[in-house]
């Protein structure tokens, strides 16, 4: 497959690493290595599959473009707009002309994410009680810095997007759950740079989901409780180690059993991912833009409830 990297920051960089000799161009305004300064610039007969790592706001126009000429499409998360009726165009335009569009939310190839989505729908653990995850990292500074990123939400949609992401991922029904802000802070930056939401459905377990850019030392954790037991992961592989723990309740009580699997490798992610996406534009068959109008719209409304409990705007 013959692919295009739009976007040559952070992201494109570890995207072309990944894709490697399938790369035959990639378009940035301003990076040096760029062999185009726009999309325009690179004859669409030339790829087949655009790997778009731009900042949020020219995201649907390029998409527009891209999957209007049948191109299939990677791109980083978040897929957002300030209207679901962009993202639905973006749908309709995929389905009419058969291009992929998978957003990239790498963590779901995490190997203990896969390992946690599997044993909960296993039905192992039983009914879920409570779920509670938290994801820290100490960009707060770079993120000030930034020409773009301090602005809107912040840490919501930037890291709260692949948490709400796993947590639809791991429990489809999260769909039909009510969320709201408990906490929203900006101790360092415009935007928020830490913020706490929660759902406590009838259906479906309590849920807390935490995300900040000042945890001095990137971390992760996840703690699911349940019925027959409890599973918990500590870590992501790219920061190692990472372990995920499955406890097997005792009745009527005692210390569980564990069974316990420790990673110390380097993140897998990338790869799988793209190979996943590869395997998707094979098959002709994938467009998550589904899930990008859920988190959009939900997203959305976390955000104007954060502002107007916590202050500030868009």
């Amino acid at each position: 497959m013959r692919v295009v990297i739009v976007g040559y920051g952070v992201q494109g960089r570890k995207r072309k690493a990944v894709a490697g000799a399938e790369v035959v161009a990639v378009v940035d305004p301003v990076a040096p290595e760029a062999t185009a300064r726009a999309l325009a610039e690179v004859p669409f007969h030339s790829f087949d599959a655009a790997l778009v790592c731009t900042p949020d706001e020219p995201k649907p126009a390029l998409l527009k473009t891209l999957l209007g000429a049948g191109k299939h499409v990677l791109v980083e998360k978040p897929l957002v707009a300030g209207d679901d009726a962009v993202l639905e165009e973006l749908a309709e335009i995929a389905a009419s002309t058969g291009a992929v569009c998978v957003t990239a939310y790498n963590h779901r190839f995490e190997p203990h994410f896969v390992r946690m989505r599997e044993l909960i729908r296993s039905g192992a653990l039983g009914r879920i009680y409570s779920l509670r995850m938290f994801y820290g990292n100490g960009t707060a500074r770079l993120v000030r810095d930034s020409a773009w990123r301090d602005q809107g939400a912040g840490v919501l949609p930037d890291l709260g997007s692949h948490l709400l992401d796993t947590l639809r991922d791991w429990l489809p029904g999260a769909v039909t759950w009510d969320f709201d802000v408990r906490l929203a802070r900006r101790h360092e930056n415009r935007a928020f740079d830490q913020v706490v939401v929660a759902a406590d459905p009838a259906d479906g377990p309590a849920v807390q989901l935490e995300m900040t850019m000042l945890s001095w030392r990137n971390h992760f954790t996840c703690d699911v409780l349940a019925e027959q037991g409890s599973a918990h992961i500590e870590s992501l592989c790219k920061w190692g180690p990472s372990s995920f723990t499955h406890r097997i309740r005792v009745l009527p009580a005692g210390r569980p059993p564990e069974q316990a699997v420790t990673l110390v490798q380097d993140d897998p992610t990338w790869e799988a991912e793209y190979a996943h996406f590869k395997a998707l534009c094979a098959g002709g068959r994938g467009t998550g833009i589904t899930n990008d109008i859920w988190l959009n719209r939900l997203l959305r409304r976390l955000a104007l409830d954060a502002y107007d409990r916590f202050g500030g705007s868009a």
